[in-house]
């Protein structure tokens, strides 16, 4: 589906890869309504285009289920109709290993990454299933596909958003609304900001790990997008995960592992009740 005249709707549109989408969306003729939690976030994106009524912005969080019901009619509110749904909000899980995450953790990256993009798609499938047209898609992660060690919950709630996806272009397969899952790879956002988690860095020796800018990023979602294709792999390293997961499963997680060993230290050493690595 082209997206020019069409009436998009971003979660995550105050910054990084959402922000993107939002001004890449508008510069090819499409209108957006920009969602985020934070309401900076949205200013600084509006003062970023001047696309007049083509863009409306709504504060909302998307793992308030009641803020997510009333979203639709603020949309068509705003823009007469819904034609495409771009669930991009998602946030990280500290770097440590599950047994040594609290509740409210683990229950806030499940909030927002997987029970937000399943509240937005099922209050949006209504007007979605009216329109001649129309498209679904829902931002998974190379890390819902592949293992990465202290990112365990982040890796299982974007797996579940990859299954979901999945079953969401089964069940509307007949009908007029197309359904993409995009996987990105390393994104440079500041994801870790706006999940209140600090990262860390990459040894020298790793710092030349390919890294997607988030303007690239959002270029080939779009693209992705428009060519109405079921995968969307974003960067050359989850294109290459995606191969070697089937290929040679435990060798890519045992190196990957390593990788993030060298990265974490002490973060990802087991706790005095936790299970110790065998071989």
């Amino acid at each position: 589906m082209k997206v020019r005249g069409k009436v998009w709707v971003v979660t995550g549109g105050g910054s990084g890869m959402g922000r993107e989408l939002v001004l890449q969306l508008l510069d090819r003729g499409a209108r957006v309504a920009a969602v985020d939690v934070r309401p900076e976030g949205l200013d600084e994106t509006a003062r970023m285009v001047s696309a007049g009524d083509r863009l409306s912005t709504h504060v909302v969080d998307v793992s308030d289920a009641g803020a997510v019901a009333a979203l639709p009619a603020a949309v068509v509110d705003a823009h007469g109709q819904v034609d495409g749904l771009l669930n991009n909000a998602g946030i990280i899980q500290p770097f440590v290993p599950v047994d040594q995450l609290d509740d409210a953790a683990i229950q806030r990256v499940l909030d927002v990454n997987w029970a937000g993009t399943l509240a937005m798609c099922r209050a949006f499938l209504p007007l979605l299933r009216e329109r001649p047209e129309a498209h679904i898609a829902n931002v998974s992660s190379m890390g819902g596909f592949f293992p990465f060690p202290g990112q365990t919950i982040y890796g299982a709630s974007k797996a579940a958003v990859k299954l979901l996806t999945e079953g969401l272009y089964a069940e509307l397969r007949d009908t007029d609304v197309r359904v993409s899952v995009i996987m990105p790879g390393a994104v440079q956002t500041s994801i870790g900001e706006n999940s209140g988690v600090a990262t860390p860095a990459a040894p020298e020796a790793e710092s030349r790990m390919p890294v997607t800018h988030a303007d690239e990023a959002a270029r080939i979602m779009i693209d992705g997008i428009e060519r109405d294709r079921l995968h969307i792999y974003v960067g050359k390293d989850a294109l290459l995960m995606s191969i070697a997961i089937r290929v040679m499963p435990r060798r890519a997680i045992d190196l990957v592992q390593q990788q993030m060993k060298k990265m974490l230290g002490d973060q990802l050493a087991p706790s005095d009740g936790g299970v110790r690595e065998t071989r």
